[in-house]
């Protein structure tokens, strides 16, 4: 910076000198005008300088705005770097998981009925003695609970403790039926943060390599290969994190399809034993 206003005082004061022997001397206007048009255009490009570099200086100080990417470009890069070999294996246990938790969900929803009055009109009906009406009112209802009732409506003649066992045998079948399939969804919850763990120790292993090959132990080096290795590992918490919000949910339908059902198998077992009272 000294050395440009040294320059533009030296471009000044020639220009100011020349002028002064222009007016001092008889000299040809037509060189005088040529000379002080060329110290004008030196103290123009002095000035250039000077404002070029000012402006350099704002625009280094202002905030250039970056374009914004999109999710799917930023997910892209990420998986991208994170090595595509172990991010497809944590994506796959990802769309797997997902899978057996959406089927599961399908399968407990049409399992849910509105117990409760399932319950209130089969119950009438086997106080009442319909017991072939009740039998096909199970037969009609989809889901468990209308087939444990169906179960203890076939041995109605038979003693109560028959009944119940009967009832009590098939409510276990049934409750193994819906819980089908969760073993394989905490499988994948367990693999998902394995694969991204064990994608980041390869990857750090790897690093290591090449730093070693490299002869270079520079911080650089080693933290944007530690960045790259620990990607996987925060894909497979995100995944594990996803798929165990489904579990979850799936969970809690099966508890409270577990609950209607043995609500209702106790509901059955009173209405089948003032059926026998009544015989």
């Amino acid at each position: 910076m000294k050395t440009i206003i040294a320059r533009f005082a030296i471009a000044f004061l020639s220009v100011f000198f020349l002028n002064v022997v222009c007016l001092a001397s008889p000299v040809d206007s037509a060189s005088a005008k040529s000379v002080t048009a060329v110290a004008a255009d030196s103290v123009s490009g002095m000035s250039d300088d000077l404002l070029s570099e000012s402006d350099s200086a704002l625009l280094a100080s202002a905030v250039v705005p970056v374009e914004s990417q999109g999710f799917h470009k930023v997910l892209k890069t990420k998986f991208i770097e994170g090595d595509a070999a172990f991010m497809s294996l944590v994506a796959l246990v990802l769309v797997i998981g997902l899978a057996f938790c959406i089927e599961r969900i399908i399968y407990l929803s049409l399992s849910e009925i509105n117990a409760k009055k399932f319950m209130a009109d089969l119950s009438e009906k086997v106080e009442s003695g319909d017991i072939e009406g009740a039998k096909s009112q199970c037969r009609d209802t989809r889901g468990p609970v209308a087939s444990i009732c169906y179960q203890g409506l076939l041995r109605i003649d038979e003693s109560i403790e028959n009944v119940e066992r009967s009832v009590a045998s098939y409510g276990s079948v049934q409750s193994a039926n819906l819980e089908k399939g969760c073993s394989w969804i905490t499988m994948f919850i367990v693999m998902a943060p394995s694969l991204g763990f064990l994608g980041t120790v390869i990857g750090i292993v790897m690093a290591f390599g090449d730093i070693q090959q490299a002869g270079d132990i520079s911080a650089t080096a080693v933290a944007a290969g530690m960045k790259v290795a620990l990607i996987t590992t925060i894909f497979g918490i995100i995944v594990a994190l996803i798929l165990q919000l489904f579990y979850t949910y799936v969970i809690s339908k099966i508890d409270h399809i577990v609950s209607q059902m043995e609500e209702s198998a106790i509901t059955l077992l009173d209405a089948i034993a003032k059926y026998k009272l009544k015989k």
